[in-house]
């Protein structure tokens, strides 16, 4: 089997709030650190770009992560937005499926970046693997679950001979919980950093602009997001105030 350097990581890193919070996460705890984003024809292009801001971002608020934070990649699965017919790859209604999944599911699409990931962390010496997905709100994606990216990982060290490891920080909280983490990492600042640059809307607006971020605010993920927020300033000590946020 091939030996991975374990102080080293590939953040699947959307651009999103839980990619963004899980690339906070790596980037605390490995030497080395590296994201790959992947270009479907998704309908919220736009988190393409939020993603370098974030990366911006974490590099002006931490000398130690501007250090541990390599290289950038970008892969292009335009073939996956080709056969999938879903609201994230068309110009269609979210709605819910007659199989009972919203319409947003792409299906085999975390499968399929996992194993783009591990292709490309095989090439780089990169031995562990951080997504953020999180099955505890994970919108009825059955890919999000951990016996899927259990059972992936296994794949993966099967199929490679390599000792892969997939870490998913967010797996078991929830939205509001993962602010929590955020804040433990790097304090109300860095909450602030992850909520004004990340995008999660679904439809890629960034015109409506709340205290949860921005976006067209209707959306499921805009939906999920924002009653994340609420849940976790609600909780917040009534002396410790918002200014950082």
């Amino acid at each position: 089997m091939r030996d991975l350097d374990q102080n080293a990581a590939l953040v699947l890193f959307s651009g999103g709030q839980d990619s963004s919070i899980s690339l906070a996460w790596a980037l605390e705890r490995f030497d080395r650190v590296e994201t790959v984003a992947f270009d479907y024809g998704q309908r919220h292009k736009v988190e393409l770009q939020a993603r370098d801001d974030v990366r911006k971002a974490f590099t002006e608020f931490n000398q130690k992560w501007r250090a541990n934070l390599g290289k950038d990649h970008r892969i292009n699965l335009g073939a996956l937005g080709d056969i999938s017919e879903t609201s994230l790859t068309r110009d269609t209604a979210i709605t819910t499926t007659d199989e009972g999944l919203p319409s947003t599911f792409v299906p085999g699409r975390n499968l399929i970046f996992l194993t783009f990931a591990a292709a490309l962390a095989y090439r780089r010496n990169l031995g562990v693997l951080v997504a953020g997905v999180c099955e505890a709100d994970y919108s009825g994606y059955p890919d999000c679950r951990s016996d899927t990216v259990t059972a992936q990982a296994a794949a993966l060290r099967l199929g490679m001979e390599a000792d892969f490891s997939v870490e998913t920080p967010l797996m078991a909280i929830s939205k509001a919980e993962s602010w929590r983490m955020a804040e433990r990492i790097g304090g109300g600042e860095l909450v602030g950093l992850i909520n004004q640059y990340s995008h999660s809307c679904y439809l890629g607006s960034r015109e409506r602009e709340g205290d949860w971020g921005r976006g067209c605010g209707e959306c499921p993920a805009c939906v999920l997001r924002a009653k994340g927020w609420r849940e976790y300033i609600a909780a917040l000590p009534t002396n410790a105030g918002t200014s950082q946020l």
